[in-house]
Parts: C-alpha cells; structure tokens; sequence
C-alpha cells in the first residue's frame, strides 16, 4: 500500500480528477457456512477465489472500510479499494487522508471514520436464525452494535433462491425458557428454534429495518444491505439447510467468560422487540418518492429509512433514469454507490452495469460520491437510448432531516 504521504497526495488527485467522486473496485467476501446464489455477476470459476476452506464468495461489499471478521481472512478482507490512475489504495486510508472533505467535517468529528456499509449478500437458501449485537453488548468485546437494513431490487433477483422467505423475531408467548433449552440441544441435531418464529414471504423492490438484537433467518433472494460499520453476530440456530452450524458462531462475540452462559446468552435477545403482535408494521418497508416522477425523466426513491434506537443511523436510496435523461442529484451528504442495470455517467466519470466479473477484475459500477460533490450537486446522464439506468445509493448517519419513517409508505 502506499505511504501514507503518498495517499494523501492520491486521495486529493482522485477528488479533483473526479469532481469528489471515487471510482473504487469490487470487495468480495466469502462466508464459511453459506451457499452463494450465484447472482452477484462473479463468474462461476471464481466463486471459490479464496480457496474451499475458506467458503463461497456470497457477499459483495460496497463502498466499504469496515473489515470481514472471517476466521482466516486476509489482512484486508472487507475494505474497498480506490483506484485512480492505476494506483489502488484503500477507502479506509483516504478517509484518513481526507476525511473532512469525503464525508463532512461534522461527521468526520463525531466519529472519525465512515462509520457505514452496504454490502450485497446472495445465498441459495436461508441463514441461520441469529441477531446483531446492541452497542452495549458489542462493546464488551471491544466492538460496535449494527442494525441494518434490507431491500430487495429486483434488477439482479431474476431467481429466487431455494427459499425466498425470511424468519423475523419470535412468536407472542415465546418464553426465555423455550429460547434456553434451544442452546441446550445445540449438539443434538436441528434446536428447533425456528419452531417459535415465523417466515415471512419477501417480496421485490420491498424492504425491512433490523434494529439490534432482532433474530432474523433471511431468505434467498439477493438483498441490499445498508448497515452500520460493524461485522459482529450471534448464530441461534444450531442447523441449516441440513448443515451444522458450529457453536462457536454463537459465542465468536461474547465475552469468553459467558460463552456457557445459558442465561447471558437468551437475555441477549429484545424480548418485547422480537415478541412484537405487530412487528411487521414496526420493520416492513415500501419505497417512497423522494423526487421526480412522472415526466420528469427519472426518479429517486427511498428504499431503506427509519430510526433505530431513537437516531437514523443509515439510509438508502435507488435512482432511475429513463432512457436518455439526465438529471443533477443535489444531496446533503456522502454515500456509496452502485450501479444495478445500464451505463451512463456520473459527474465525468462513466459507469456501466457489468454482466459478469471474473475475481480482480476492474469495473465500472461502483462509486464514493464525497460530501463536497454531493453537496454541491452531481449530474448524471443515461447514455443508453432504450435502457433505464438504475443505482443504488446510501448513506451514513444524521444525513436526511427529512428522512421517512417506517410505515409512511401507507401514507404516501
């Protein structure tokens, strides 16, 4: 990697090359325990890049400086890439270099780092039950809580998976006791846990708000996922698919002093929060406009909204662009980009949805839009006569004063 001079040189040069937009390379991720979908557009002679001990590649992670905590990942699993004039060096060391003017002064105070990601993950069947750790419990382990959120586009769902369903919470009456005596048949076979939850039927272009310690399964459609610049999780489900889940992904982020603590472990999950009558009015969410519309040549649209715990902590929008039109995105801060179907540009730089990337390879749909560009305003342009240009944007904390709020797309 570069000197650290030298990427504050890098970073400056990139931002004036691209108008404060950064063109960064793909960043995929394997998970040991999962089967990959195959819909991320990685060629299938690469789905095993980092070898079959290591697991399927399921999970792209976009505009990312938050690092995969895989058992055996490489030093830099997880962090994206910048890359400008053939010279590649992380996101994570220009937000070091130029923090202030990548994602505003006001959040580069508070926290120091961008303190977000998305990332596509993509599996043929569901994942196991398990939840995310409050900020309170992560930081008995020197980590950092992490709600997120889901959307479902529909440009890269052409196949549904093995089950296009996901496990949310408990059922109303689920007791402590029933969850304890679930850990304590984890070696004997399935623990039945997904007996006290229920599936819900996902549904394209829809999403969901996952506050903390909410069990959640998802199914097998390739999700969006905004969240917070965390990589901790509890698995509750001892199987899978026919395949064991190893205990250790139960306690991987639990002080080691609780890891046969039964107790610790169930008081780990919000009761009142996962017990909800009404828990998908509380986390179901549908697109909302945001701007444009009819006749105006494109639209932009919220698709992942909502506070957790009292603050918006991220947010995502997709933009669309008719055959043609171009528009000027005028946004009130940073966000990471990806690009789902056509080509076109954004500000000077061209961007283009690929059809298939084979691992290491460079592409062309994948930006940092930095505060300073996205504050003043961007345009971008469909060059395609006959095709929509689609991305997704998000964005991290504090950014919308006018951000809805679950369920408003009832409303709207």
């Amino acid at each position: 990697m570069p000197a650290a001079k030298a990427v504050n040189q890098l970073t400056r040069e990139a931002l004036e090359a691209g108008e404060g937009v950064l063109r960064l390379a793909p960043t995929w991720v394997p998970r040991s325990y999962l089967v990959p979908g195959r819909r991320l557009k990685l060629d299938s002679r690469d789905l095993y890049a980092y070898g079959a001990h290591r697991g399927g590649i399921n999970e792209r992670w976009i505009a990312s400086t938050t690092p995969a905590m895989n058992d055996n990942r490489t030093k830099d699993e997880g962090l994206s890439y910048v890359v400008a004039d053939g010279v590649r060096f992380t996101l994570q060391e220009a937000m070091a270099a130029e923090g202030a003017r990548l994602i505003g002064k006001a959040m580069w105070d508070k926290y120091q780092r961008w303190p977000v990601y998305s990332k596509f993950f993509d599996n043929l069947g569901p994942i196991p039950h398990h939840l995310h750790q409050s900020e309170q419990q992560a930081r008995l382990v020197g980590r950092e809580g992490k709600p997120e959120g889901y959307y479902f586009p529909p440009q890269l769902n052409a196949a549904s998976g093995n089950f296009p369903h996901t496990y949310f919470g408990l059922e109303p009456g689920t007791t402590h006791d029933d969850i304890r005596r679930c850990l304590e048949r984890w070696n004997q076979g399935d623990n039945g846990i997904l007996d006290y939850s229920k599936a819900y039927r996902l549904k394209l272009g829809t999403g969901w708000l996952v506050p903390t310690r909410i069990l959640h399964a998802p199914g097998s459609l390739l999700t969006y996922e905004p969240q917070w610049g965390s990589d901790v999780r509890s698995m509750f489900q001892s199987m899978v698919d026919s395949r064991q889940v190893s205990r250790d992904l139960l306690v991987r982020d639990v002080p080691a002093e609780k890891h046969q603590d039964l107790d610790y472990l169930t008081d780990m999950v919000d009761w009142p929060a996962n017990t909800d009558t009404e828990f998908k009015s509380h986390h179901y969410i549908e697109p909302i406009v945001a701007a444009g519309g009819e006749g105006q040549g494109f639209v932009d649209r919220w698709v992942v909204y909502g506070t957790v715990e009292g603050s918006q902590r991220f947010s995502a929008k997709e933009l669309t662009l008719e055959p043609g039109a171009r528009c000027t995105l005028r946004d009130s801060g940073a966000s990471g980009l990806i690009v789902t179907q056509g080509h076109g540009a954004i500000g000077k730089l061209a961007v283009d949805c690929p059809s298939s990337i084979r691992f290491g390879q460079m592409t062309q749909d994948e930006l940092f839009i930095s505060w300073e560009a996205a504050t003043q305003g961007i345009t971008i342009q469909n060059h395609s006569a006959t095709d929509p240009l689609v991305m997704l944007r998000y964005f991290g904390p504090d950014v919308h004063n006018k951000m809805p709020a679950v369920g408003d797309h009832r409303r709207s």
